[in-house]
């Protein structure tokens, strides 16, 4: 009798897992949230495409501050805007770079303190779609009051014809849903909770 509960608890716990991976595989595909203005665009490095995105958002105008977390301590603006082909004099005085964060969990430290010096209590985020659960949970958790607009990018690994025929990006969103559910447990402290 013993063994058939924990049997029943384990499959019910499977069947949890497998239906809390189904919302995860359908929230990494929405797209931005259009829904009303942002006070500043802040962007999670560690993947391609998103500063490019970020930057182009700020070309666009609204809103007109761009904050880029998690920038590589050697790297300036310079280097982040000929990468992404635009002219860096545009940018000066409306992009900042934050060198402090290494992981998801220090990109929300980093965006809630540099958001709460700003008293900005709005951003638009641009990260991975796939990234953009665990980084909105770690937002929430360092900085609750603030509303976060997502802005997701897909990365063109996941945008290819067959990509989701290929072993290594089920096994990087796998990880990912992993990940997210160590940060909404409030494990991400213990385990790092490095970036995307």
């Amino acid at each position: 009798m013993k063994l058939r509960r924990l049997s029943l608890l384990a499959l019910a716990l499977l069947l949890l897992w497998l239906g809390g991976f189904i919302w995860f595989l359908r929230a990494v595909q929405q797209g931005a949230d259009d829904a009303g203005a942002a006070d500043a665009i802040v962007v999670l490095t560690g993947g391609t495409e998103r500063v490019e995105t970020g930057l182009r958002l700020l070309e666009e105008g609204v809103p007109s501050r761009l904050f880029i977390s998690g920038v590589h301590p050697d790297s300036r603006l310079a280097d982040l805007a000929r990468g992404a082909g635009v002219d860096p004099a545009n940018l000066t005085g409306r992009v900042e770079l934050g060198h402090a964060a290494a992981s998801t969990r220090g990109n929300a430290m980093e965006i809630a303190a540099w958001a709460k010096q700003r008293n900005f209590a709005s951003i638009r985020l641009v990260t991975a779609g796939y990234h953009m659960p665990r980084a909105r949970t770690e937002l929430r958790r360092a900085m609750p009051g603030l509303q976060v607009r997502a802005h997701p990018v897909t990365p063109a690994r996941l945008r290819a014809d067959g990509a989701f025929r290929q072993p290594r990006n089920w096994g990087l969103l796998l990880g990912e849903y992993m990940k997210f559910l160590g940060a909404e447990l409030g494990l991400s402290a213990f385990f790092g909770g490095k970036r995307a």
